[in-house]
């Protein structure tokens, strides 16, 4: 369900110059970054790009929601950590993306892990956002 925006608590500002080859800087100064593409596809890599970008916010926020979902569950998930690997490629529509969820969570067993990233996924915003957009797969390492 969407919020509205009276329930908005923060809001994130960047501005992009250039596109996928130029600079993204956000308007409080605290992410300044040149953006380059990727040597596979093309540019000459110097930079970070928007996949990276991504892949950083969503492993971030996932690993929120993971925190969420253990203290609702009475889960330890000290020293867990979540990858996101964001792939880029093209489709019908020109270029999509698809993403990788991988959560190390080393004191749960493994069925109880799976269960946690599932339950994460359900109450992730990014999650959330991306569903029923892009192809999301979940595993837990």
């Amino acid at each position: 369900m969407p919020i509205q925006q009276s329930d908005v608590l923060y809001t994130a500002v960047a501005t992009a110059e250039n596109g996928r080859d130029g600079r993204v800087a956000t308007d409080d100064g605290r992410l300044d970054v040149v953006v380059n593409p990727p040597k596979e596809m093309g540019g000459n890599g110097a930079g970070t790009n928007p996949e990276q970008l991504f892949a950083a916010g969503y492993s971030a926020c996932f690993q929120g929601a993971l925190g969420v979902v253990a203290r609702q569950e009475g889960a330890d998930v000290s020293g867990s950590t979540v990858t996101a690997k964001v792939g880029i490629g093209k489709n019908e529509d020109g270029f999509g993306i698809i993403v990788e969820i991988s959560a190390h969570i080393p004191n749960v067993g493994e069925a109880a892990a799976r269960d946690l990233v599932e339950k994460a996924h359900q109450v992730c915003p990014y999650s959330k956002a991306t569903r029923g957009n892009i192809t999301v797969t979940l595993a837990c390492e």
